[in-house]
């Protein structure tokens, strides 16, 4: 009988792993980040890069930093094939380990959709939890056509994609500061941050904790597939160094 030695990962499982991986220094942007890395056909990569600006511009991202990979250069063990190019963009757990590395412990509990109305985030429409899927659930939920972020961005009102948290409340005031240096070097995507002990997007937190909702980092992809070029998102796909990436305006 064959014998299987690799044990299912859940993606709560990966998200702990790629937290403590996580080196970056904010005061002097220098380390390790957490990247998705996103295949598209060579031929469409102005089209998609420029998508994505808009995306970026409109703090529907985490970061405007990004890295490409053209055919033949590899990325965590993996190797871009002939034709494609890929795209990495900072993830949004990224978050969570400079949360952790100020010693804030944030439990990411799933992702989903939330309903943009008028420009305000109203609630979370579909959720899949982390601890539940072997998948990242916002790979899952945008390969699902329910997103509909290029009409958020036109209208005001839309579905983007979104991520749970939940920090013991404790750690309020140093959440503040920590996302405050993270504006302060252009990294940002936070959608929401509730008062402890309250529903957040129309969710319950456990007791003593407060909810954050983070923008989800695959929502400028999100924008491309809406669009209707094929493209490819692996979320959470490695750990890269930020000083490889450059900023998408030094791409356009």
């Amino acid at each position: 009988m064959q014998e299987y030695n690799n044990p299912v990962l859940f993606m709560s499982s990966k998200i702990e792993n790629m937290m403590f991986k996580t080196t970056l220094d904010l005061s002097t942007m220098e380390g390790d980040i957490i990247v998705n890395v996103s295949l598209v056909d060579e031929v469409d990569l102005d089209r998609v890069l420029e998508v994505m600006g808009v995306a970026f511009n409109s703090g529907l991202s985490i970061s405007p930093f990004l890295k490409l990979l053209h055919a033949g250069e590899t990325i965590g063990g993996f190797k871009v094939p002939s034709g494609k190019v890929g795209i990495a963009t900072m993830c949004s757990i990224t978050i969570d380990g400079l949360l952790l590395k100020s010693g804030v412990l944030a439990n990411p509990k799933f992702g989903g959709v939330v309903q943009i109305h008028n420009g305000l985030p109203v609630r979370f429409t579909d959720v899949l939890t982390y601890a539940s899927t072997t998948i990242d659930p916002l790979e899952v939920l945008m390969s699902q056509d329910i997103t509909s972020v290029l009409q958020m961005l036109h209208t005001g009102s839309g579905k983007i994609l979104a991520n749970l948290r939940e920090v013991h409340m404790s750690a309020r005031d140093e959440i503040d500061r920590i996302l405050y240096e993270m504006m302060e070097v252009g990294i940002s995507g936070i959608l929401e941050v509730g008062e402890p002990n309250s529903r957040v997007l129309d969710v319950p937190v456990e007791r003593d904790h407060l909810g954050l909702v983070v923008i989800g980092g695959t929502n400028p992809m999100a924008i491309v597939k809406e669009q209707g070029m094929h493209i490819k998102t692996n979320a959470m796909s490695s750990i890269v160094d930020i000083g490889s990436m450059g900023h998408i305006e030094d791409f356009i």
